[in-house]
């Protein structure tokens, strides 16, 4: 090591199962003059494309056995990467074993192989690496001597530094070390969670003893709910096509950590309307208008009916993407912080660049729902909850008519509309709907009967008609108070969970206000 923290390279050991500029970095190492030694696969790609190496096998004296199970588990490649130049020389000549400067390496793909349909537990285990690993960490523990690099995205700033400073810096190896470090530990975090949820014979339904957790950070932001909070955005590794933390910020200031949870309400709302076009507008993590047309420009318009005040300042989602009329129209109607879409087209971009304060999310076209629960964490003092993303499954069979009047099809449109829209609004859930809108949401009260009251008040406010209405609450009723209150409000169906002691009173409630009512037997609290 020089003083400025320079260290050169004379070999580096290539071995990589992601075989993606493999071929480049070899090339560039050997027209630095780096001696190339590798294994396997890896020996064959770099000798394809014309690159001089050294099998491993060559330097350990040991051949790959075992189905190359067992290569580079040898003190010659270990002491190579853990040697301390200047303290373990002797040692080092002794046992002829030859430094190794620079490292390249990276693991089996055990996610993408048990992700797979199919694959069997013994094809799964094949692809738990264990020399790489032992690699890894060997060469990232001696950073101070030794570069690792374990991402194809670093190897471009690796070889700049060896051709622009004729080696690599402290910082950089450090730097590097830290990377190596946290891909091992969620590498090994990985294959703990697989074997522990398959301990109990049913794979993939338990949660498993120690649940590890390891997420990249995407960006920090200027602050968090409030200014005095600092706040970043992490990805956990799972797809993000569809959602909020993968789309694209095409104009308008920076996100901010309420842009990023009141966005991901509102596209989460809207995507379940794949059929027909829809806009959700939300405000402080609460739809506050939502609504169905087949003229996407009509939807936002009838959204915005149903709350104008609240909506000042919203967010808001759409599942079709956004041409220059209907972004026009919104910027000229309210105030908007963000607006989200699969796409904008050109027209739309030149009206926002008029706004340069608001945000415009492209999502991209969103996935088919995920077959199997993804995970929900949040924190708490001293520990952090995990339970499954809640998931509206319900279809027209699951309901069940509990009242002598049967709803029509076009009173079941409705509640189903608003039963879903209820799952994106913090309990004590209240929607109004007519004609796949909402006219009057009621949120986050303690009592029930107190959502209803700001239901039907938001929609008197908004000069909404309520006769003839349909109503949803995200969990059963309580008392009949709150039925007897919709009825006078003029609501003519009801949809709830029902699973109250006193669900046969508010029955009679609404048989005596001629009322339908279903029952859905699931709620969908939102806290």
């Amino acid at each position: 090591m020089t003083g400025s923290g320079i260290i050169t390279a004379r070999r580096a050991l290539l071995s990589v199962s992601d075989k993606t500029g493999l071929a480049d970095i070899g090339g560039a190492l050997h027209a630095l003059g780096i001696e190339i030694v590798s294994t396997g696969g890896s020996a064959r790609a770099l000798r394809e494309a014309g690159v001089p190496v050294r099998d491993v096998s060559e330097l350990t004296g040991f051949p790959e056995v075992m189905d190359g199970r067992v290569k580079t588990l040898h003190p010659k490649v270990h002491g190579g990467l853990l040697g301390r130049r200047g303290i373990d020389d002797k040692v080092m000549l002794d046992h002829a074993i030859a430094s190794i400067d620079l490292l390249v390496v990276n693991l089996y793909p055990f996610a993408r192989t048990v992700a797979q349909p199919g694959t069997t537990y013994e094809e799964a285990v094949e692809q738990i690496d264990i020399g790489g690993p032992a690699m890894l960490r060997a060469g990232a523990k001696n950073h101070e001597r030794v570069a690792v690099v374990c991402d194809p995205a670093d190897y471009g700033e690796l070889v700049e530094s060896l051709r622009r400073d004729g080696g690599t810096s402290f910082e950089q190896r450090r730097r590097f070390a830290a990377k190596v470090f946290a891909h091992t530990a969620r590498y090994d975090g990985m294959i703990a969670d697989w074997l522990s949820a398959r301990a109990d014979g049913e794979p993939g339904q338990a949660y498993p003893p120690t649940l590890h957790l390891s997420l990249r950070r995407a960006q920090e932001m200027r602050y968090g709910e409030n200014p005095h909070q600092a706040a970043a955005l992490y990805l956990d590794g799972r797809p993000t096509a569809g959602t909020v933390a993968g789309a694209t910020v095409l104009s308008g200031k920076e996100m901010s950590y309420n842009n990023f949870v009141d966005a991901d309400t509102a596209l989460e709302c809207v995507k379940a309307f794949d059929k027909t076009p829809a806009c959700v507008i939300v405000k402080h993590a609460n739809p506050c208008g939502v609504a169905l047309d087949k003229d996407p420009l009509q939807a936002y318009e009838r959204a915005f009916a149903c709350d104008p005040t609240s909506a000042f300042g919203g967010i808001i989602a759409f599942n079709r993407p956004l041409d220059g009329a209907l972004v026009g129209k919104i910027l000229a109607s309210q105030f908007v912080e963000v607006l989200v879409a699969p796409a904008f087209d050109e027209n739309a971009l030149a009206a926002l660049r008029k706004k340069p304060n608001v945000r415009a999310l492209a999502t991209g076209e969103w996935p088919d729902a995920p077959g199997v629960a993804q995970r929900q964490l949040r924190s708490i003092g001293g520990g952090v909850l995990v339970q499954d993303s809640d998931a509206d499954t319900l279809m027209l069979s699951d309901l069940k008519v509990v009242t002598r009047r049967v709803p029509d099809a076009g009173q079941l449109r409705d509640l189903l509309f608003a039963w879903h829209v209820a799952m994106y609004v913090k309990s004590n859930a209240i929607v109004f709907a007519r004609d796949g809108a909402t006219i009057g949401i009621g949120a986050g009260q303690m009592s029930r009967v107190v959502s209803v009251k700001i239901a039907a008040m938001k929609a008197a406010e908004a000069q909404l008609a309520t006769h003839g209405s349909v109503m949803a609450s995200d969990a059963f009723f309580p008392f009949r108070d709150n039925v007897d209150m919709a009825a006078a409000a003029g609501v003519r169906a009801l949809i709830q969970p029902g699973g109250s002691l006193r669900d046969q009173e508010v029955i009679t409630a609404a048989d005596e206000h001629d009322m339908a009512m279903v029952f859905t037997g699931t709620r969908h609290f939102r806290h």
